[in-house]
């Protein structure tokens, strides 16, 4: 009687090189791109900044009715942002483990900072529609005092990408010491991780959205154009 001969499951071809592969860093790019963009439109927004208007909420309120395109853009943009960083936290967590130290934390770490982020981007926008709608009514019943809130809201908590700068560090540190992505990646990795990371903790927190979401942009191009590594799928 002749054995059955041994099951045997044929080799996994994945790899982090073509275009599936690399899906999650070009979704990484979009969304660093859209975080650029919607920090840009949060910038317009003057109607709490502007000393002709500073201490009146009534006026507030009312100069908020000029931003209602910039107030979608940026509602769009951050929301964007925030859904398509879960993307891309998941995707370069999966290419740092695949040639990270076993055991290391720096893949867990790096989508953390991203997953932080994404928090930020999505409370950032979270009273931008009620603005929206609040101004635009034809018989509006919009508390000034809160819109002038609001106006402060928008104009802080979307920059909060302290997370992106963990992120960066993160990388930087799994690609300049463990070799786990190209060298250049790790570089501007340090470099603008290390800033974003820098002004978040500072008072200028707010600073880190002009850094964090270059870095990010610059993280998802460079992991979906300039690298070379087939990794390891876990």
């Amino acid at each position: 009687m002749t054995s059955a001969p041994p099951l045997t499951i044929p080799p996994s071809h994945h790899s982090d090189r073509g275009p599936a592969g690399r899906g999650w860093a070009i979704v990484g790019a979009v969304a660093g791109l859209a975080g650029v963009v919607g920090i840009q439109a949060s910038l317009s927004i003057d109607a709490v900044y502007n000393k002709k208007y500073a201490g009146d909420a009534e006026l507030i309120t009312e100069r908020l009715e000029d931003f209602v395109p910039n107030l979608l853009v940026l509602h769009v943009a951050m929301m964007v942002a925030s859904l398509l960083l879960l993307v891309f936290a998941a995707g370069l967590r999966r290419r740092l483990q695949g040639q990270a130290p076993a055991g290391s934390l720096l893949p867990d770490v790096a989508a953390g900072g991203l997953l932080l982020t994404s928090v930020a981007a999505l409370m950032g926008v979270a009273f931008s529609t009620e603005i929206v709608f609040g101004v635009t009514a034809d018989d509006p019943k919009l508390d000034p005092e809160f819109a002038a809130v609001v106006g402060h809201w928008i104009g802080t908590v979307p920059w909060l990408w302290v997370g992106a700068g963990v992120t960066g560090i993160a990388v930087a540190v799994a690609a300049l010491r463990h070799a786990a992505a190209p060298r250049w990646i790790g570089w501007v990795a340090a470099v603008l991780g290390g800033l974003t990371t820098i002004a978040g903790l500072s008072p200028l927190q707010y600073m880190a959205g002009f850094t964090g979401p270059v870095l990010v942009l610059l993280l998802g191009a460079g992991f979906a154009l300039g690298d070379r590594s087939t990794g390891r799928t876990p």
